[in-house]
């Protein structure tokens, strides 16, 4: 395995991030932002007719503002998880499995999109606006967080299994299946046990608009979380010239 410094990964990493957090902020903007417009004029409704809501009319900060701010704050997030997965690969490279770095950094980009974004939206599903009681935000930011902990640790257990395997001499397909298996029924387990505080919909939120709300917000999750794994393998591959060896740059 080629030497690889950590500046180089986390350099590699944020630029990684960089591309991710654009590609998120676009697929927000295509696949997630009609479907708050639909809430929102939801919410106009309720509130016209004198219902629980508020009116958008008299706020400090304008629709567009808040979109632009909602895109900015896409390319940030998706750049403290591009950090954190560029420490966590450079910490734990040598145990994951895998014949190269794309396809170790694939593994990765591919669990952290299942811990961070997949099994929380089927424990907590996102909800669109006008939906959900604010008393209990701390409840449920708290049973969130600690979800995707817990989802974390069992995700860093299958590896670690896969790693012992690998020293009893087991072959990589049992290695696999193995490991897979004991990520999928921790999952399952943690599906179902785990506290999570229920959301009541107002009644006036159709079906159809909170169910493409949750499938818009997950396909941005995929989008990011794919361009980052996808990008972030690219960079950590070695450039090649035709007749030479590849040409690696990985101690700057």
């Amino acid at each position: 395995m080629r030497t690889l410094s950590f500046g180089t990964v986390l350099r590699r990493g944020l630029a990684a991030g960089l591309a991710a957090g654009v590609a998120g902020s676009v697929a927000a903007l295509l696949i997630v932002e009609p479907q708050i417009e639909s809430a929102l004029v939801v919410e106009e409704s309720r509130a016209a007719g004198g219902a629980s809501g508020h009116s958008h009319d008299g706020e400090l900060v304008s629709r567009v503002m808040q979109v632009f701010g909602g895109l900015v704050a896409t390319v940030a997030v998706a750049l403290c998880l591009a950090s954190i997965v560029a420490v966590v690969f450079a910490s734990t490279r040598h145990l994951l499995p895998g014949r190269d770095d794309f396809r170790r950094a694939g593994l990765l980009a591919g669990l952290g999109f299942v811990v961070v974004a997949l099994l929380p939206a089927i424990r907590f599903p996102a909800n669109p606006p006008g939906v959900g009681d604010p008393a209990t935000v701390n409840q449920r930011t708290g049973q969130y967080l600690s979800f995707i902990i817990a989802a974390a640790a069992l995700s860093w257990l299958a590896v670690l299994v896969h790693r012992r395997l690998a020293g009893w001499s087991r072959p990589e397909p049992l290695r696999a299946v193995v490991a897979t298996a004991v990520a999928i029924i921790g999952y399952a387990l943690l599906l179902a046990l785990w506290p999570a505080t229920a959301v009541e919909v107002p009644a006036d939120i159709p079906a159809v608009l909170l169910w493409e709300f949750r499938l818009a917000s997950l396909a941005q999750l995929a989008t990011m979380w794919t361009v980052l794994g996808v990008v972030f393998g690219l960079l950590l591959t070695p450039a090649k010239v035709a007749g030479r060896r590849p040409v690696l740059a990985d101690t700057a």
